[in-house]
């Protein structure tokens, strides 16, 4: 058949030897200060209850509503100063923004411009619309207004800092500045979830946000926490069309497409839609990585990968190609999922601090052992008293597999 194997010595993903020396292969990358845990946006599918990998990722087709939503002004006299005017023309104004997802506006915490875009304030019969010049006439056609004209106009930057009123909490959002606004579609402003979006985390945290203070209303199964106000308990895509409804009933909602179709993420297994939602996962950084008992990498693993890649030969030889891309992209490898029946993260965190044993390395080779001899059950019954002592009431055990 043309098959080549080592049939001596086959790789049996099941074999306890296999999954003892996974767990070491994870205490050397830990060893050399690649491996850390943080609160990110990762993939998160509602069907497997876990975080994904990128290649677990499908792209379809979906029609999701496209709303466009008006932000009130919450200081206006910050407004008026931005476009160079002594006061606004009419207190009532909005910062509008375009989303086709409305079920991120729970944990809507900022508002992102472009420090170089020309921004216009116009004067419309539904008060003062804060919209990009280059689309400010498709936006005003969009909401079908009938009278407007430009009071003045600004660049981004000038809106950095101000504030606007959430469209249906009593919470203010601020105007953080962010180059990846763009002008291909929308208002030109772009709302900010940091909880579900990569560049809203990135920029909530590059404004200082920590965090204990990134709202997270979304759980694992897809439903809104039951504490959330108007949407508690309610599945998100469910909660859209009421969203879109409230938005309408408080006079924010400026324009609605219920069925905008566009690409969208999608689990490979259960061809069901994937979003984006930040847990707090373990990881391997890629490039910049805090290092292990303050001692930084000589250099990036990424750079380490991609060397093995190229003095491994490959049979079929475009193997190589296709690992090399994959490591050459990727920001970053979530290396956590959360699921049973696989092989562990055998790390031990302190219950208050949330760092690991000081002595996790010498218990990585402990449980690898263990595993050695009797497979995974010897993790999953392992009590952490065994290994840790007196200490096993400071620590948990992490139940996340690798």
């Amino acid at each position: 058949l043309g098959v080549l194997g080592d049939w001596e010595r086959p790789y049996l993903t099941m074999n306890y030897r296999t999954e003892a020396d996974e767990i070491r292969a994870l205490g050397v990358l830990l060893k050399k200060g690649y491996v850390y845990r943080g609160l990110k946006p990762v993939n998160w599918c509602f069907d497997c209850g876990s975080a994904l990998a990128e290649a677990e990722v499908e792209y379809e087709d979906r029609k999701d509503p496209a709303i466009d939503v008006g932000f009130p002004f919450a200081e206006p006299d910050k407004v008026a100063k931005a476009f160079g005017l002594a006061e606004l023309p009419d207190q009532t104004g909005y910062a509008v923004v375009w989303t086709t997802t409305p079920w991120t506006l729970p944990g809507n915490q900022a508002l992102n411009a472009h420090p170089d875009i020309t921004y216009q304030l116009v004067r419309t019969e539904r008060g003062l619309l804060i919209l990009a010049a280059d689309l400010a006439a498709a936006c005003v056609a969009r909401y079908k207004l009938v009278r407007h004209d430009v009071v003045a106009e600004c660049k981004g930057k000038a809106l950095e800092g101000i504030r606007f009123r959430h469209p249906f909490y009593d919470r203010l959002a601020p105007v953080y500045l962010g180059d990846y606004v763009t002008l291909d579609a929308g208002t030109g402003i772009v709302h900010s979830a940091p909880a579900y979006g990569v560049e809203d985390f990135e920029s909530c945290r590059r404004y200082g946000m920590k965090d204990d203070e990134i709202l997270t209303p979304v759980m694992g199964d897809g439903k809104f926490a039951g504490s959330l106000p108007l949407f508690g308990g309610e599945m998100i895509w469910k909660a859209n069309p009421k969203i879109v409804k409230t938005l309408e009933e408080r006079g924010v909602l400026f324009a609605a497409d219920p069925a905008h179709v566009h690409s969208y993420m999608h689990c490979w297994r259960h061809k069901t839609p994937v979003i984006l939602r930040a847990t707090v996962q373990w990881f391997a950084g890629m490039d910049d990585v805090p290092g292990y008992d303050g001692t930084k990498p000589a250099e990036p693993l990424r750079a380490t990968a991609l060397r093995g890649v190229e003095a491994t030969q490959f049979y079929p030889d475009w193997g190589q190609a296709r690992l090399h891309g994959m490591i050459a992209n990727r920001p970053h490898w979530t290396l956590s999922r959360q699921r049973q029946g696989r092989v562990p993260l055998p790390f031990f965190i302190h219950r208050e601090t949330g760092q690991l044993h000081p002595r996790t390395l010498e218990l990585i080779e402990q449980v690898a052992k263990r595993i050695e001899q009797g497979g995974l059950e010897a993790w999953q019954s392992l009590e952490a008293r065994e290994l840790l002592g007196d200490d096993a009431r400071h620590y948990e055990k992490v139940k996340d597999t690798l």
